[in-house]
């Protein structure tokens, strides 16, 4: 059964799923579906059609599920989806998206820190590390095993690879390759992300594959063209060089150099 404050709100059509936790004066509203074990920590708004997955942890004053903040939003259905084991700091916002029928969608095992704002239609994916005071406007998307430091602004439509590490106080206009660190203001690239890949498991020949890259797409007198087309010429294009090729290739902002 949920455990619920008597001086808590959940509204009726809400559902919680077993052991779910809601403290003190949080607020759950009526299209509210919240997965077994999750905790919402006291004062913390989850309202709209917002789903939660199990075992997440809301802390207190966070607000989860409100209305996009875009001018074109005109009422219309639209969603927050939150996958398992997500924790929201306190403070931290995470908007529904704009568009009849979208969503803004957080991966599992996301970690979104105090006062980080994620605005509509954004996409984070799984295990991404969101710093405090991290801003991203509508339509990022952050893919899987990203960390973005605190006080980071992101720009509206900006894509940030898998595996990449952004330093704290940046601004991202520009797409951020997979497996790169960057970082500073005006932002730009510092190396690939040894230390992170390391954790992951990654193998030294694929390190070095990627430090190859780097070496190409920024250490060398090449464009992005010249430099892609090398890093075909001298490296196997399957795996992880493979993906760093097909996101430059694909990036609509072009990326951070």
């Amino acid at each position: 059964m949920p455990k619920i404050d008597s001086r808590a709100v959940v509204r009726e059509g809400a559902e919680l799923g077993e052991d779910v936790v809601v403290e003190p004066f949080a607020i759950v509203g009526p299209d509210v579906k919240i997965g077994r074990g999750t905790h919402v920590g006291s004062c913390a708004l989850v309202t709209g059609n917002t789903v939660l997955g199990e075992d997440c942890r809301i802390a207190h004053n966070a607000v989860l599920g409100t209305d996009a903040q875009d001018l074109k939003y005109a009422g219309e259905t639209t969603f927050l989806k939150v996958g398992d084991r997500v924790t929201v700091r306190e403070f931290a916002t995470v908007n529904r998206a704009t568009g009849e029928g979208e969503a803004t969608v957080i991966g599992d095992g996301a970690y979104i820190m105090a006062y980080a704002h994620v605005a509509h239609n954004c996409v984070v994916g799984h295990e991404v590390i969101l710093g405090n005071a991290v801003n991203i406007a509508g339509h990022v998307a952050i893919d899987d095993y990203a960390t973005v430091c605190g006080m980071t602004a992101v720009h509206q439509f900006v894509r940030v690879g898998r595996y990449s590490f952004t330093g704290g106080a940046s601004r991202l206009t520009k797409d951020v390759p997979p497996y790169v660190k960057v970082g500073g203001v005006p932002t730009r690239p510092i190396e690939i992300n040894v230390v992170g890949l390391q954790r992951r498991g990654f193998a030294e020949p694929t390190l070095n594959a990627l430090r190859q890259c780097y070496r190409l797409l920024y250490l060398s007198d090449l464009n992005t063209t010249q430099a892609l087309a090398r890093i075909r010429e001298e490296l196997d294009e399957s795996g992880e060089v493979g993906e760093l090729i097909e996101f430059i290739e694909v990036s609509q902002r072009g990326i951070i150099k």
